[in-house]
């Protein structure tokens, strides 16, 4: 043990910030609460109670996840870090990334970011060239061009491609595409977009679907609906980790100036 002294200070830090990473995995995954909170003690107090469960974690789900069909579990990870940077901050890096690789999720990122910027225009000339050949149907750019779509009030457009991706694909690729479809099938005053809205919350990997559907009934005249639906977004958000929290920051301020209005 005293040979192991003087290495202590540094495997605390270590296995602390193995901790972050594990806590910051299972957000973005969507494992169970109590996992996100034992990762927590470990992550932000420092508990020794913590920082064990967290050896565990790693070699039980994280590397496991990462060697194997890891390549969907470290995006996910990824993304959980990168939501917390500010939106322009991450159009530079997504734009540098580019520039280094030109590659079809590189320029699907980027034209998503520039899209959620209101930057339209840049969007789509940095979809075009995914949108003719090989890529036409890839859910990335489905989704992508979907998203530009409606931004730029042509739902059905959006709807045609939304119904072209395959929502086995991943489970953060039928949130997006139910929520997607949601919106275009309202746009359009078609009575699916309820069905379609609660189908997207159904093991949803973000608190969009929710905080939409809150809206769209809002919009429908529903109020005593959404605050059924805005509560038990409230709910989540106190029991939620900070970093959850701050990843979801969007849709919890949706949810609050919802529930504003509706006093």
């Amino acid at each position: 043990m005293d040979v192991l002294a003087p290495y202590l200070p540094t495997l605390y830090l270590i296995v602390r910030g193995l901790a972050v990473l594990c806590l910051i995995h299972a957000i973005a995954t969507r494992q169970q609460p109590y996992l996100m909170i034992m990762l927590g003690l470990g992550a932000v107090l420092g508990s020794l109670f913590g920082l064990a469960f967290t050896v565990y974690y790693a070699f039980a789900v994280l590397f496991p996840a990462m060697r194997g069909g890891s390549r969907a579990a470290g995006r996910a990870v990824a993304r959980g870090v990168d939501a917390l940077k500010p939106l322009d901050l991450r159009i530079r890096d997504a734009q540098a990334e580019l520039a280094e690789s030109d590659t079809l999720q590189n320029r699907a990122d980027l034209a998503a970011l520039q899209a959620r910027a209101g930057r339209q225009d840049d969007a789509q000339a940095t979809l075009e060239p995914l949108l003719r050949g090989l890529y036409a149907d890839d859910p990335v750019v489905l989704l992508t061009s979907a998203e530009l779509d409606l931004a730029r009030q042509h739902p059905a457009d959006a709807e045609a491609k939304l119904n072209k991706v395959d929502l086995k694909t991943s489970a953060a690729t039928r949130t997006r595409t139910l929520t997607l479809l949601a919106q275009a099938q309202e746009a359009q005053g078609k009575p699916d977009a309820d069905a379609t809205f609660q189908q997207a919350m159904v093991a949803a990997t973000t608190e969009e679907p929710r905080a939409r559907y809150a809206a769209f009934l809002v919009r429908q005249g529903r109020g005593g609906e959404a605050r059924a639906v805005l509560e038990q977004m409230a709910k989540t958000e106190s029991r939620a980790t900070a970093l959850y929290r701050r990843q979801e920051r969007e849709w919890f301020q949706m949810a609050a100036g919802l529930r504003r209005d509706l006093r």
